[in-house]
């Protein structure tokens, strides 16, 4: 359970660290509703997650550390696909989104092959390409690229980077947030330290090296 966690999160790029039980995962999932606080509130421009939680996962995306548990069809096109068809999205709306996410990922390719046999990089990007079509202001990652190798890390970072929406980022992956405008370290369910990353990944690497 967090303790004493009062935060208001403005920033373009916001890193979230610390070790394994810290807290921060738990952070991250409150942020869009997936975990419900048991004290205090957590809401989106406004919004209350308790009580509009469908209003705040379509302005809060979430992006798995494991692909394979956010991708949901067996072909590549079908998954993209899948969000908008459940909001009732017509067909040309469908199609032309789909093709711009597959074209800006490189999955163009792909589209009809199955999701399985992409490889981990590609997962990766097919499951942000999922939550990028449905267009939310924000977008949560939890650890996106511990299970990636070098080329596939650089590849993911690089497509965060990128996006105009908010991201907030949960990673073991320091090199990942060295250019965020903010980084929040967890540690014991508490924060122990907010702000820039020099400073902020400073006082995690020394509290790690203290463990």
């Amino acid at each position: 359970m967090l303790k004493d966690v009062c935060l208001r999160l403005t920033e373009r790029r916001i890193g979230i660290v610390g070790s394994n039980g810290s807290g921060k995962s738990t952070f991250a999932r409150l942020l869009n509703g997936l975990l419900l606080p048991t004290e205090g509130r957590v809401t989106v421009d406004g919004l209350d997650t308790r009580k509009d939680g469908k209003k705040v996962r379509r302005k809060v995306g979430f992006v798995f550390q494991n692909p394979d548990n956010q991708i949901v069809f067996p072909i590549v096109e079908e998954d993209i696909a899948f969000g908008m068809k459940n909001l009732g999205f017509d067909k040309a709306t469908i199609k032309e989104k789909t093709e711009a996410v597959l074209s800006r990922y490189d999955l163009m390719d792909h589209r009809t092959h199955p999701s399985h046999f992409l490889s981990g990089g590609q997962k990766q990007l097919l499951a942000i390409s999922g939550v990028l079509v449905m267009a939310p202001e924000y977008i949560v990652f939890d650890e996106p690229t511990t299970l990636l190798d070098l080329r596939n890390k650089i590849r993911v970072a690089r497509a965060i980077a990128d996006l105009d929406q908010t991201a907030i980022v949960v990673t073991h992956d320091l090199d990942l947030l060295a250019d965020f405008d903010r980084v929040i370290v967890f540690g014991d369910n508490r924060i122990i330290a907010d702000g820039p990353p020099g400073p902020a990944l400073q006082c995690y690497t020394e509290t790690m090296h203290d463990v």
